[in-house]
């Protein structure tokens, strides 16, 4: 089986790649980082989905809070209602970090495929979310590595990259995830329950109603 690093948040999209990946026939190692989110529930889902599908599962710790500029990593409030332009739960750079770091344990691995769970169609407006990040990366990971140098041809998959939420959100059903394992709420709490207010939140819900499904996130009591 050919190995590949696998992005897992621990939310809904994540768990999708990591099921079409294994689909696929890679051997996946799951990766999560710890950047200082707010919502660290969402790692102890990733580490369950992992263990789930019995994938090895790593965590790497970068310190995202230390340059904040964002809801998620700063003392800002997480909005409750659509806006215009890119909103303040975007994290400065951290699909780039995350797909370095994926590429680095890739390398390592000697895997030359990494699977991450950007989606360009229902998604907050961010930059580093869009078809052009990915074909960027993909062209840098092959000139900025040993592997690439060597001619490995290093492929960065984005399978969900054109499908709505309720795409996502059928093709799970199809592929058995549990998405009650999932978490993606922005400011869930210590228990994984979601708020049901943030735009991660809004997305999700729209998205399972939009494919007919049930939806089965766990939401904290509304004080």
């Amino acid at each position: 089986m050919k190995k590949a690093v696998v992005l897992v948040s621990g939310g809904m999209d994540s768990a999708v790649v990591l099921a079409i990946a294994r689909e696929q026939g890679f051997d996946c190692h799951a990766l999560s980082v710890a950047y200082g989110q707010r919502h660290t529930s969402e790692l102890a889902a990733a580490s369950e989905l992992a263990q789930s599908v019995g994938a090895v599962h790593k965590v790497v710790n970068v310190d995202l809070r230390s340059i904040g500029g964002s809801a998620l990593t700063a003392d800002i409030d997480v909005p409750e209602a659509g806006g215009e332009g890119i909103p303040v739960t975007y994290v400065p750079a951290r699909n780039t970090i995350m797909l370095s770091i994926a590429l680095g344990w890739a390398e390592v691995l000697g895997a030359d495929d990494l699977f991450c769970g950007v989606n360009a169609v229902d998604y907050s407006g961010y930059p580093d979310c869009r078809p052009e990040f990915i074909e960027a990366f993909e062209r840098l990971a092959n000139v900025a590595t040993k592997a690439g140098v060597e001619g490995h041809g290093l492929k960065v998959h984005a399978p969900l990259l054109r499908m709505s939420k309720a795409d996502i959100a059928r093709e799970g059903a199809r592929l058995g995830v549990d998405f009650a394992r999932t978490v993606s709420c922005y400011q869930a709490d210590g228990q994984g329950r979601a708020c049901g207010r943030c735009d991660a939140c809004r997305l999700r819900a729209e998205g399972f109603a939009a494919a007919g499904l049930p939806d089965p996130t766990r939401y904290a009591p509304r004080g």
